[in-house]
């Protein structure tokens, strides 16, 4: 078994004009004295980092590496949540989505299409410079409108969009297996990878690439009313990154699953601060060290209700906590025979 590390912080619901968020030395400064040992970096936020110089120059990435470290800090991943959101957009989500693209592209889907791949791209080149093997995404949705069917779908409308998704994003995997790097897709409503059989759906359109991995984050699965443990079991191989964050789902007579159209404080589903909500850590975090998940533990700070730098101070702790230092011996270890091959035959009654 393998020892997770952490605890770690996504650092894009932090990142701000004031200080000390505004700038990578002393953002990073921020986090370790918050009791963080990593930071995963939002890629879109030119404030922590130049992802074209990042891809490009690894003189740059030296630096980066060396000024997180003088603070007490590693780079866990990047992430391209926001470009690979816009890898696949159906035209409903036109005008919402394109103030996640620069200026140029916006209004034109094709070229902030275009614009999206190519930053996933340097996203997966910087990643390597950097020397992290791990990096996470959205899928982007093309069906998600479609979710819930009513009206009946016609025919083969789901098919169709799954096997557009998987042509999109095969050369980006494709290039992430030259760059070392696993894409990691976080499992989110929204997207069209957003459970357990979705994933397959993409997956086998991809025959099972190698670098197409899952980003776990089981507050996204308390609000679906997903057994998020079974997860765990289910796709342990594919389990790539972990986003520790907490949720809560709380029906009424009034509103369930859907939320009613409501502002995040008065959905039944709502996201928490660590240890806050539902989940129970202490199956997730023994379930991953079982199951020899040995990637970070990383806070991705969401709640509709705490200050995010006391969610952030709380979290560390909480991370900390949970990690399961693993075992290297058996509990029993003391009471062993000390038997050999002839002697395990003889108790067989085998001879």
């Amino acid at each position: 078994m393998k020892t997770i590390k952490g605890p770690a912080l996504f650092l894009a619901q932090f990142a701000g004009d004031d200080a000390p968020f505004n700038s990578w030395n002393s953002i990073t400064r921020w986090a370790a004295d918050c009791g963080y040992a990593g930071v995963q970096i939002p890629s879109w936020d030119g404030r922590l980092i130049d992802l074209e110089k990042a891809a490009s120059s690894k003189t740059y990435c030296d630096d980066l590496v060396g000024t997180a470290r003088d603070n007490g800090i590693e780079i866990t991943e990047l992430s391209t949540h926001l470009q690979g959101q816009l890898v696949a957009v159906h035209p409903a989500y036109d005008t919402v989505f394109d103030g996640f693209a620069v200026p140029e592209v916006r209004g034109n889907p094709a070229a902030r299409q275009a614009w999206a791949v190519d930053q996933v791209k340097l996203a997966l080149a910087a990643s390597r410079n950097l020397g992290i093997s791990a990096h996470a995404t959205f899928s982007g949705a093309l069906a998600w409108p479609y979710v819930y069917p009513w009206p009946q779908r016609p025919a083969h409308l789901i098919e169709t969009a799954f096997d557009e998704l998987a042509r999109r994003w095969r050369p980006i995997l494709d290039y992430a297996d030259e760059m070392g790097v696993d894409v990691c897709y976080e499992i989110h409503p929204g997207e069209d990878l957003h459970d357990g059989i979705t994933f397959e759906m993409f997956l086998e359109r991809l025959n099972g690439h190698g670098r197409c991995k899952m980003l776990y984050d089981p507050s996204h699965y308390v609000l679906q009313c997903l057994d998020y443990l079974e997860n765990i079991d289910i796709y342990s191989d594919r389990i790539g990154m972990f986003h520790v964050k907490d949720a809560e789902f709380n029906p009424t007579g009034r509103q369930g699953v859907y939320g009613g159209y409501q502002p995040w404080i008065d959905r039944a589903g709502r996201f928490r601060s660590l240890g806050d909500g539902q989940v129970d850590f202490g199956a997730v975090f023994s379930k991953l060290a079982a199951n020899d998940f040995d990637g970070w533990a990383v806070v991705e700070w969401e709640c509709c209700l705490k200050h995010p730098e006391d969610g952030a101070r709380e979290g560390a702790r909480f991370v900390r906590d949970h990690i399961i230092r693993v075992t290297e011996k058996a509990f029993d270890d003391f009471a062993g025979g000390g038997t050999d091959e002839a002697a395990n035959r003889k108790m067989l009654g085998i001879g």
